[in-house]
């Protein structure tokens, strides 16, 4: 893994990168936007953070990528995102969380190289040695609570698949659902979920999908719910596995709700590992250290450095972090520990209650480690 920051002087703009460039194949970017721009009122901030991102993709170290995702962080969504620009080909993401560096906009951008990317039924398609990998960000529905809201999200989403010929229990990898007031709200996703999943195979039995589900409000005042998803299409049944790490960890369905805890997709040249968001947690499905942000935190890396092990991987294979918290002031002590701990890794702290009030802190991540495996084709 390589890691870099770009200064964009004249912007005020880091760019936190990780790129995994193999010898031959597809070159993966990640990449962390923070602008130092504090007093700029928000069309600026957006200005240059727009102007950094143009230029990334004619960078040396950026040759041949094209965006497939840019998730952005935002102090107020409902004001901000109808001056957000969209675009083809590209899969969108906007969701009020406010990174906490104070500024008002953050961004999370995926690049990748020697890939054909479309747009097909308004889901980014990106195709490349038998496979098709399907973005869908931004989906939301105004009516109904949010379980009826959850419901009518996944039943479309299910019908869209199916345009594909996918299925959400074989194909789909990887989701977020962002929730409007998390504490009241979150409740009902969880009952929706779970009964949808009934409905779809997906039982304790048989396995459930890496997820987030944190605080985060939708442009949409009405819009309780959220959903980002992420799919594949080519793979073999054999090339995804879960983890699970039950030395520190218990299965969510004990406690009542409904994803995995990690995915491990296998390709001929790299593993994907997605580590769903992860709080302070023991295997007894108990909050650990309850009020203490310090020993929560490390809780929380303990715990996903235990799954990243099962996965065969480390915090060295890290591309991207995104840490959530519950309360602003606990910024700079996160902050200090993450700058620590992890220098390198681009990361970016926002304000998004997690669901359960006495966890202060979630983070979520992506590993990709190289790894050698005849039997499945390279990424």
């Amino acid at each position: 893994m390589n890691y870099k920051n770009i200064q964009f002087e004249d912007l005020g703009i880091t760019a936190e990168v990780a790129s995994f460039e193999p010898q031959e194949g597809v070159t993966e970017w990640h990449v962390m936007l923070h602008i130092d721009g504090n007093q700029l009122p928000f069309k600026e901030q957006l200005r240059r953070l727009y102007e950094a991102e143009d230029r990334l993709p004619d960078m040396p170290e950026f040759w041949g990528s094209k965006y497939i995702l840019k998730r952005y962080f935002l102090s107020d969504s409902t004001n901000q995102q109808p001056l957000m620009r969209t675009g083809k080909n590209i899969s969108f993401s906007f969701i009020q969380q406010q990174p906490l560096d104070g500024s008002k906009i953050a961004a999370w951008l995926y690049l990748q190289s020697d890939v054909e990317v479309k747009e097909e039924e308004n889901v980014v398609v990106v195709s490349h040695n038998g496979y098709k990998h399907l973005w869908k960000m931004g989906m939301f529905y105004n009516q109904g609570d949010s379980a009826q809201q959850t419901e009518k999200l996944l039943t479309d989403y299910e019908q869209l698949l199916s345009k594909f010929n996918a299925t959400l229990p074989e194909n789909c990898i990887r989701t977020w659902f962002f929730v409007r007031d998390v504490d009241t709200q979150y409740h009902g996703l969880v009952k929706a979920r779970k009964e949808n999943f009934i409905q779809q195979g997906l039982t304790e039995k048989t396995h459930y999908i890496s997820s987030t589900g944190i605080g985060g409000n939708p442009a949409d005042t009405k819009a309780l719910v959220q959903l980002g998803t992420y799919a594949i299409t080519g793979l073999e049944p054999e090339q995804q596995h879960y983890l699970y790490a039950p030395t520190h960890l218990n299965p969510t369905y004990e406690y009542g709700v409904t994803f995995e805890r990690g995915t491990v997709v296998e390709y001929g040249d790299r593993d994907h590992i997605f580590i769903s968001g992860t709080a302070s947690i023991n295997n007894k499905g108990e909050v650990e250290h309850v009020g203490d942000i310090v020993l929560q935190t490390k809780r929380m890396w303990e715990n996903v450095e235990a799954l990243l092990k099962e996965g065969g991987a480390g915090f060295e294979d890290v591309m991207q972090l995104i840490v959530y918290l519950r309360d602003t002031a606990d910024y700079e002590v996160v902050k200090a520990l993450f700058t620590e701990r992890f220098p390198n890794i681009p990361t970016v702290i926002t304000l998004a209650p997690v669901c359960r009030p006495t966890w202060l802190v979630e983070m979520e991540c992506i590993a990709v480690k190289e790894r050698l495996n005849e039997k499945f084709r390279k990424f």
